[in-house]
Parts: structure tokens; C-alpha cells; sequence
């Protein structure tokens, strides 16, 4: 069923509302472009990040995993190119003071000027160079001995790590190295919620193979990326593949494709496929002196790999996730909410709601809690009408919800109610995990 149109404050109420994402630090005002994630927001994030993981870790048998540290040795930036190449056009106005990425800025139809987009006026400065990374100190003294930088992106932790994997994970090209971690990028302009903050997470796969065939792997992992999203849920048609123009390709980039999504603001990349040929094992070779190549035994030469490289943001994914899933429509006369999310994004897969706050059935729910939890996360509301505690569940996206009444206590069944169809059947206890399995795909 294709998403309604959805605002984009429809989404961050409901966030705020419900504990999926709250402003950083609101009691003393915010910080600007930080979130905290809450509740639900913990859990939804967790099973994106899961999936993900499931997807390209778990199911496969040429991946295997890694966690490299956020802060490294500034020499690992300037080899990769960061240092000098990872920056944005930065424009002041000086009228009020705002400050803007050059290349986001549009010209004004009516007189061919530049404007700011806060206060109108066209007197600013002449793009600069910034770069993105934050800059810090280690150690106890700072000097420019002790420069470090909060890394911009995790896959120069798979390039400077190439031959510790090869070694210990006994894989040989085609294979790849996933990682899921913070990166921090100093943007001049975030906004748009959870979409553009200079603190995110990642999700990057790098994928080495034989030189001659990266176009091939390319176009396996751009179809493969884009499958992943619908097999979850989103529509098709809020999803497109989109391929960079020449002028837009990174400097490490023979080629790179965005799967982007149909936000309320229009077209937004999701994630990045990139071939990054063998820019990086290249470059941290020449920079430590260290050859990152492999040996092939069987033709009795050396080559260095070329990466292909799917990167997506898990917060922003998740963000798409909860667009592309929000709907209203009409049950019993009333208007209700509802996030169709996929069982293995949604924050809770079942919620355990027993009639009444009796202790008779209060003891029977918790049974059932304690039958279901060790398979799936769920949720135990006792509180409000049955109704209402529909309402609540259908809004958070909780495919399923279990109802313990007082028929319980004799017939030693629940009833099951579908958060899409709101179609509710009647299940003894003890084949309760099977059919929840069997709803749910999971």
C-alpha cells in the first residue's frame, strides 16, 4: 500500500510525541542539528541497523564485520584525500550574519542575483573552502603534535585494516568488510530534521574485488541496495536510482549511484554506491609504505583490489522508514494514525494488553509477556480503554497486539488483533508463539 503524503512536522510531532527522537539538550534550549533518541526511537534505530546487518553480514558468506575506532592518526586523513579535498563552499551573508553552503544557494529569477535565504539580501562573500572535519586534540597538551580528527566517514577503517582481515578471515576477492558506527562531519547547513546532523551513523559495506570486476559488482550492489528498501516496506515508486553526473563524482570515484527517496522536500539520497577502484588501498600504501594488495595462488599474482562501496545513514534511513510508513485512515467512524512499519523495523512486534488492571488477568498477561518476549520485543500497556490502547499501538507501528481478557481465564486463549486489517482471531496460548511467528514472517 503506497504512503499517503505525509508533512515533514507530521513526522516530528509524532516523534516528539511518542519517544522516537527528542531535541538534544531541550531543557537548556537545544543544540542546534543534535537528537536524542528515545524509547521507541532506540529501538526502531537498533532494528535498521539490525537488518542491515542481517542483509549484508548474516546472510552472505563472502562479508564479515568490523568496528574501527573514531579517532585515528591524522595520517590516515591526509592520505585518504580528506585533509585537502573534503570540503564545501561556504558563503557569510553579511547582512545577517548567516552563513551558507554556496552550491545550495539559488539565483533569483527576477535580477540574477545570489540571495541569502533567511533575510533576502544578495551582499555576501566570495565562496571559501571549508572543510568538514572536526578537529581535535589527544593527549594532554595541544599542539599540533596532538591534532587528531573525529572521523568524516568509517570506510578509511576498512582500507587501513584491509590486510588484518585478509589475514585473520582467510577470504580472498570477492569479499567484502561491513562496519556500522558514528561519523561526525562539520556541516555549515543541517536541517531538515534527522536528515542532514553533523553527528550520524553509518552503514558502509567495502566490497574488494578483482580489478576487472568492479563495473559487474557495481551494478550488483546498486541493485541489491535499492531491493532492500522495498523488500522493508517502502514503495517503489518513493524510490529511484539515481547516477551522479561527471561533475558531481567524488575524487575517488569511477562512478557512484544514489538510491534516494521521495521526502517532502523533494528527491533525497538514502545511500551512496560508489566504485571506488583502488583509489584508497593505493593511496595508504604509498602514505605508510605498507602494501595493501593480495596474492592470488592460484595465478600467482598480485594485484590491489578495487572497492565497491554501499554507504547509507541509518538515522536517515530510519527517517524514511517512518515517512513512507505513516497513514490515516478511518476505523469504526474515527480517524486514526498508523505507521505500517515491517515487523523487522517496527519498535515493538507485539504488544501484550490485558482488559482490565485485575490482578486475575494481570497474571495471565504477564505469562503470555514472558512466553513472547524471549522472541520478540514487546510492549505491556495496562492503561486507558482497550480502544485507546489499540489507537496507541496502531500510532507507534506495532504490527501486532495480544489481548488477555477475562474468556482467558477458562478458554486459556488471546485474541490477536491485525494492526493493518484491525481483524482480530482468537488463539489458545499455548500455539501463541507459532501463530505470531507465522503473522509476522519472523
Amino acid at each position: 500500500m503506497p504512503a499517503m503524503a505525509v508533512e515533514m512536522d507530521e513526522i516530528v510531532r509524532l516523534c516528539k510525541q511518542r519517544g522516537f527522537v527528542f531535541p538534544s539538550a531541550e531543557i537548556y534550549g537545544g543544540f542546534r542539528s543534535t537528537y536524542d533518541y528515545g524509547p521507541l526511537g532506540v529501538l526502531m534505530l537498533r532494528n535498521v541497523k539490525n537488518a542491515w546487518w542481517r542483509s549484508m553480514v548474516q546472510l552472505r558468506h563472502d562479508v564479515v564485520g568490523l568496528d574501527a575506532a573514531i579517532l585515528s592518526s591524522p595520517k590516515v586523513w591526509e592520505a585518504s584525500g580528506h585533509l585537502a579535498n573534503f570540503t564545501d563552499p561556504l558563503v557569510d551573508c553579511r547582512s545577517c550574519k548567516e552563513r551558507w553552503r554556496a552550491d545550495h544557494l539559488e539565483v533569483d529569477p527576477a535580477d540574477g542575483k545570489v540571495r541569502c535565504p533567511k533575510c533576502g539580501s544578495s551582499d555576501l562573500t566570495e565562496a571559501r573552502a571549508f572543510n568538514l572535519m572536526f578537529k581535535t586534540h589527544a593527549g594532554p597538551v595541544e599542539d599540533e603534535g596532538s591534532v587528531a580528527y573525529l572521523r568524516p566517514e568509517t570506510a578509511q577503517g576498512h582500507f587501513v585494516n584491509f590486510l588484518n582481515v585478509l589475514q585473520t578471515s582467510r577470504k580472498r576477492p570477492p569479499f567484502g568488510i561491513a562496519q556500522i558506527g558514528k561519523s561526525f562531519r562539520n556541516e555549515i547547513t543541517p536541517g531538515n530534521f534527522v536528515f542532514r546532523t553533523r553527528e550520524f551513523e553509518q552503514m558502509e559495506l567495502e566490497f574488494f574485488v578483482p580489478p576487472e570486476e568492479g563495473p559487474k559488482w557495481f551494478e550488483h550492489w546498486c541493485a541489491e541496495r535499492l531491493a532492500w528498501y522495498v523488500d522493508l516496506g517502502i514503495p517503489a515508486d518513493m524510490l529511484r536510482l539515481r547516477a551522479h553526473e561527471p561533475e558531481e563524482l567524488s575524487h575517488y570515484s569511477a562512478g557512484t549511484s544514489d538510491v534516494e527517496f521521495a521526502f517532502p522536500w523533494g528527491w533525497g539520497e538514502l545511500e551512496g554506491i560508489a566504485n571506488r577502484t583502488d583509489f584508497d588501498l593505493k593511496a595508504h600504501t604509498a602514505a605508510s609504505g605498507v602494501k595493501l594488495e593480495y596474492f592470488d595462488q592460484a595465478t600467482n599474482t598480485r594485484y590491489v583490489p578495487h572497492v565497491i562501496e554501499p554507504a547509507a545513514g541509518a538515522t536517515r534511513t530510519m527517517m524514511a522508514f517512518l515517512l513512507a510508513a505513516y497513514d490515516k485512515d478511518e476505523v469504526g467512524g474515527e480517524e486514526r494514525t498508523v505507521l505500517r512499519l515491517h515487523p523487522r523495523i517496527s519498535p515493538y512486534q507485539v504488544a501484550v494488553l490485558p482488559l482490565s488492571k485485575k490482578e486475575t488477568l494481570s497474571a495471565v498477561a504477564t505469562e503470555v509477556l514472558d512466553v513472547l518476549s524471549p522472541q520478540y520485543m514487546c510492549d505491556f500497556d495496562e492503561t486507558q480503554s482497550i480502544g485507546r490502547r489499540y489507537r496507541r499501538q496502531d500510532e507507534i507501528g506495532t504490527p501486532l497486539a495480544v489481548t488477555v481478557d477475562f474468556d482467558t481465564l477458562e478458554d486459556r486463549a488471546v485474541t490477536i488483533r491485525d494492526r493493518d486489517s484491525t481483524e482480530q482471531v482468537r488463539v489458545p496460548i499455548a500455539g501463541l508463539v507459532e501463530e505470531v511467528r507465522s503473522r509476522l514472517g519472523m
